[in-house]
């Protein structure tokens, strides 16, 4: 294993750390200060083309990838590299902030706080709140758990393991472009293609490993891998998403619940195909599915640590067998 392996493994496990104890950056945060640098390049070379939409893309990915590489190039030894992976890390993780909004969520709920309730939803998803009773809070917080699971807490990890500290910045990058402009409307629908497509591509591998870990870690939600796994298999594939039915299907499984149905995003009506055999989610599930994703992140911090050091003593030992020859 080489040094540089070590570093990476362990700045992704002081990385998830400093997110478990702190959550999100309080103020000037990286994510925050690139989506204002995004949102400006945006009006400077907006047009209704796939082409510029994918020069806009690719250049704030680049130029978040290239940060990076040069961040890393200049900590000045080990324990700084060690530092800058573990602060890129916390930065680009939610996984603390979703767990905080879940649990807001449910005791807004607890209390009967409907208008409390709907104007928390807006921090988890992007569909209209309005008119949603608690059952259909409570579903879309169990969906939206589930889903950035995947997208803000696995994914990060996955590609941290691969690239280090360019990786990192490059994911969330591609996450958040994705956020701002990936949508199917009459303004992004081609604007925003390449960036929607590229996210896809990014969470590919992570959204199923973050299903797989659910289907090993449902026993603490006291729900069942086997059943997890066996809705995955079924109903994966059924959600428009490619990446979010595997995650919602995993969690549906593991929790015993049903997720999918009608949702309303800016008046626009989706019906999504059910995901799961048991009833809709109710309140006390929401903290379930909490306490699950907690357990994937940590899961896959472990698995993506040790991820990295395999894939670093691997292309050691090919380096090594090409200088012999």
């Amino acid at each position: 294993m080489t040094d540089r392996a070590v570093e990476r493994a362990l700045g992704l496990l002081a990385g998830m750390a400093l997110d478990a104890a702190l959550g999100d950056p309080r103020r000037a945060h990286p994510v925050a200060m690139f989506g204002q640098a995004a949102a400006a390049l945006e009006r400077r070379i907006y047009a209704d083309s796939k082409r510029r939409g994918t020069v806009y893309a690719g250049t704030l990915v680049a130029g978040a990838a290239a940060v990076g590489a040069l961040a890393q190039r200049l900590a000045p030894g080990r324990t700084a590299r060690v530092a800058l992976t573990a602060v890129a890390t916390w930065t680009v993780l939610g996984g603390t902030s979703l767990g905080r909004e879940g649990r807001a969520m449910a005791a807004a709920l607890r209390a009967g706080d409907l208008a409390a309730a709907r104007a928390r939803l807006p921090h988890l998803c992007g569909r209209d709140p309005r008119h949603l009773d608690a059952r259909e809070l409570a579903r879309a917080t169990v969906e939206s758990v589930a889903e950035n699971t995947g997208d803000a807490v696995v994914a990060p990890l996955v590609w941290g393991a691969v690239a280090g500290v360019p990786g990192l910045l490059a994911y969330r990058a591609v996450n958040t472009l994705d956020a701002m402009v990936g949508h199917r409307n009459e303004r992004y629908g081609r604007f925003g293609w390449a960036s929607a497509r590229l996210d896809d591509a990014a969470n590919w591998v992570p959204a199923r490993l973050t299903a797989l870990l659910t289907a090993a870690c449902a026993p603490v939600a006291g729900g069942s891998g086997r059943r997890s796994r066996a809705v995955l298999r079924r109903d994966g594939a059924a959600h428009p998403s490619p990446n979010a039915g595997r995650c919602e299907a995993a969690f549906a499984g593991a929790l015993g619940v049903r997720l999918g149905g009608a949702n309303v995003y800016g008046g626009r009506v989706e019906r999504r195909p059910h995901l799961g055999d048991g009833p809709p989610p109710e309140i006390a599930d929401i903290p379930r599915a909490v306490r699950l994703s907690a357990a994937v992140g940590w899961a896959a911090a472990v698995c993506c640590a040790a991820g990295a050091a395999a894939w670093a003593g691997l292309r050691q030992a090919v380096r090594g067998r090409s200088a012999v020859r």
